[in-house]
């Protein structure tokens, strides 16, 4: 990493001002990302070329790699949210939700079933307030109160986030910082799967305080290893985009396990499946075909580099800013046209869209609607993932991330560990989302890392769990969970009961986040 000779006084509050801008508007206005993102946007372009010399063509090159970059990572945020709306359009996401609830009798289950495992599920495939929306109305149905349900699935589905979305949060990364998913993903699921015995744990507890955590103990335990475990374990293989959904899944494969336990059967029966509900299996058959699908290209020889064969990238030139900071020529990430994790969750919503209409559960004008769902849904996320691309790269290119990581390193020291979630928290606090927290935060965290000398694998992980929980706790979602349920203007309520309970599981990752560099920086 070059060392600019030459930096402006006061370099570091300079580099923070888009941030604060960013900062500023979404918490002191209330304004969304597409709003504030080109604000901080304007104040990146205009700190890069007034106070760190930055030309017009370094700032030229820095958006086109932005825009690639945004590219790469929104192809999955489009593809996931078409594969959902052709899910929930057939009624599958309906019968899902019902088929989990007849699971078992047991109240506390059912409520770490569909409040924790389901909703999980959900963020790995789907993400987008998707969990607020279909489980926080579940669980009051199933005849929980409004409020815990909103706070429950707020905190419970936490862990998933960074791996949720088919990936969408790591991808977004990887992209700002370069890095590969074999040098960061297990990092982070290690971290994210002890936050989620934590998330199980802090649903109990909003179900009925210490006498639930007590009962749920076995539960947790079970499921929380299998979630956290497979999770881990998926995510160290070429199907990382699919740790989330696997980890959601393998709580909900353990739970019926779980329900046999005399504790929680107690004589009650589940509820049997009523006629013309699909079946858990075919409910969630979408899914189960991105697995297959990615799975296929994973395993059958030659397949992955076929489908690669058709990559577009965009030569750059190299650029350098009038004080000295050199970024090389070289091509921006590829994106693979067929091969991209984008283009796998298309084929699944294909294949999704075959078995639902064989099975006749798309009523007339479905493709209409689907369409019309899907091209909403993406609008916000698109707009503030490429404003917020745009202002990353500006920073980046013109010295500026180097500069504030600088700043923190000198004042923070060795103890920088610790907040390193606290980092990512934040960041997600503001913009709603995990992915926007590591396009803000990653290059920021990776170049600490890089100046103190410790394991920038170990500090991302840190910054993707604190992202992670940050975002189950952002206003927008809160707002998205309460409006679902009908308890518009209880939001301030919900919003103090999910943050008190993410920012102990933020802290307790900051601790875990400077064991793991200490352990690390041991070896």
């Amino acid at each position: 990493m070059p060392t600019p000779p030459d930096l402006p006084p006061l370099a570091a509050a300079l580099a923070a001002a888009p941030l604060l801008v960013v900062v500023g508007l979404m918490l002191g206005r209330g304004w969304g990302s597409t709003r504030a993102g080109p604000a901080g946007w304007l104040a990146a372009v205009a700190v890069a070329a007034l106070a760190f010399g930055a030309g017009p063509e370094l700032l030229a090159v820095s958006q086109v790699r932005g825009i690639v970059l945004s590219l790469w990572v929104l192809y999955i945020v489009w593809a996931a949210l078409l594969l959902y709306h052709v899910t929930d359009e057939a009624g599958a996401m309906a019968d899902a939700g019902a088929a989990l609830a007849r699971v078992t009798g047991d109240p506390l289950l059912r409520f770490l079933v569909l409040g924790w495992a389901f909703a999980s599920l959900l963020q790995g495939a789907t993400g987008f307030g998707v969990p607020a929306a279909v489980v926080a109305p579940l669980l009051v149905a199933q005849g929980f109160d409004p409020e815990d349900a909103v706070v429950a699935v707020g905190v419970a589905h936490g862990w998933a986030v960074t791996f949720g979305s088919v990936g969408t949060s790591m991808a977004a990364m990887l992209a700002v910082t370069g890095l590969s998913a074999a040098e960061t993903a297990p990092q982070s699921a290690a971290l994210l799967g002890a936050a989620c015995l934590a998330c199980g744990i802090a649903t109990a507890w909003v179900h009925g305080g210490a006498a639930s955590v007590r009962h749920a103990a076995p539960a947790v335990l079970v499921m929380g290893a299998a979630m956290g475990g497979v999770q881990w374990l998926v995510a160290g293989t070429a199907a990382w985009p699919l740790a989330a959904i696997a980890g959601g899944a393998a709580g909900l494969a353990v739970a019926p396990v779980v329900a046999r336990l005399p504790r929680y059967n107690g004589g009650r029966q589940a509820a049997p499946r009523p006629p013309g509900a699909l079946p858990l299996g075919l409910a969630l058959g979408g899914y189960a075909a991105l697995v297959a699908v990615v799975l296929l290209v994973a395993i059958v020889p030659g397949l992955a580099a076929l489908l690669d064969r058709f990559a577009v990238s965009v030569a750059l030139p190299a650029t350098e800013t009038a004080r000295g900071w050199a970024n090389p020529a070289g091509p921006t990430r590829a994106i693979s046209v067929l091969g991209h994790t984008g283009a796998l969750i298309s084929y699944a919503a294909a294949i999704a869209a075959a078995i639902y209409a064989a099975r006749g559960r798309f009523r007339s004008g479905a493709a209409g609607r689907i369409a019309r769902r899907t091209v909403r849904a993406a609008v916000a996320p698109t707009l503030g993932i490429a404003w917020l691309v745009g202002m990353a790269q500006a920073m980046g290119d013109s010295g500026m991330t180097f500069a504030l990581a600088e700043a923190l390193e000198r004042a923070a020291g060795s103890a920088y560990p610790v907040a390193a979630p606290a980092v990512g928290a934040l960041g997600a606090f503001v913009t709603g989302s995990n992915a926007n927290s590591n396009v803000l935060f990653a290059s920021l965290q990776r170049d600490t890392a890089a100046l103190l000398g410790i394991s920038a694998a170990w500090i991302l992980a840190g910054q993707n769990v604190g992202g992670a929980i940050g975002s189950a706790f952002a206003p927008a979602k809160v707002v998205v969970g309460a409006s679902t349920v009908g308890l518009a203007g209880a939001e301030g309520r919900i919003l103090r009961r999910t943050m008190g309970a993410g920012l102990v599981i933020v802290a307790a990752s900051g601790l875990a986040t400077a064991a793991l560099v200490a352990l690390a920086g041991a070896r």
